[in-house]
């Protein structure tokens, strides 16, 4: 695991920003960063030893992105990591994963949340890219301090939608056409279909949030006495 260092013993916890060739990893790296966290890639199952949180960033399509995982053993130590209920975010294509399977290519995803990823119903342009409104189902804490239907930045044709029992994970929506969920939540899963590196301040204070949230976990891990 490779990447930018901590200021001090655990002082920023460990965030593993998966590397999988999917989308430019620099933006969501510096953010994190100036968020509090401290960041390193990963590219197989040894980097994410030390890691207190999981990013899953990415652009582009599911097939060609679950090929990447699975050439690199990730796929099912993903799926572990968010079976034991640790932080995980997973952005864009990252939250499109987390379904059982894609619209845009036929892909099988991971399949840790009920549903599909489907095209935009009734979209007046595709893909949607600009700045859009994400209005909040329930609080959660990731948006702490963020007004409800602030704009976040937005690049894609498909969404997740959840099917049956599992829309109780659809934690917020956007409307584009016709409403589609932009955010979902799960225990310590996070998924945001929005891209909150590039979407200003409300953006960078949703990172904040997420780290926040990690680092009290991980000051404690580090803080543990060693013993012989």
């Amino acid at each position: 695991m490779s990447g930018t260092s901590p200021t001090g013993p655990g002082s920023r916890p460990r965030f593993a920003v998966v590397d999988y060739g999917a989308g430019n990893l620099v933006s969501i790296e510096q953010a994190l960063v100036s968020a509090g966290a401290a960041v390193a890639r990963a590219t197989g199952p040894d980097d994410l030893r030390d890691a207190d949180a999981l990013v899953v960033p990415g652009v582009g399509a599911a097939a060609p992105a679950m090929e990447r995982l699975e050439r690199a053993g990730l796929v099912e130590p993903i799926r572990r990591w968010i079976a034991d209920d640790r932080p995980f975010l997973g952005i864009c294509l990252g939250l499109q994963l987390l379904f059982e399977g894609s619209d845009e290519d036929g892909a099988a995803t991971l399949g840790v949340l009920r549903g599909r990823t489907r095209r935009l119903d009734d979209a007046p342009s595709l893909p949607h890219i600009g700045w859009n409104q994400v209005e909040r189902r329930r609080d959660h804490p990731a948006f702490a301090g963020i007004p409800d239907a602030a704009d976040f930045y937005f690049v894609h044709s498909y969404a997740g939608a959840a099917d049956g029992a599992g829309d109780e994970v659809a934690l917020a929506t956007t409307t584009h056409g016709r409403p589609f969920v932009s955010a979902v939540a799960r225990g310590r899963l996070l998924g945001v279909q929005f891209h909150p590196e590039r979407s200003g301040e409300d953006g960078l204070r949703l990172l904040a949030n997420v780290v926040a949230a990690v680092r009290p976990a991980s000051v404690a891990r580090d803080d543990l006495p060693v013993t012989a």
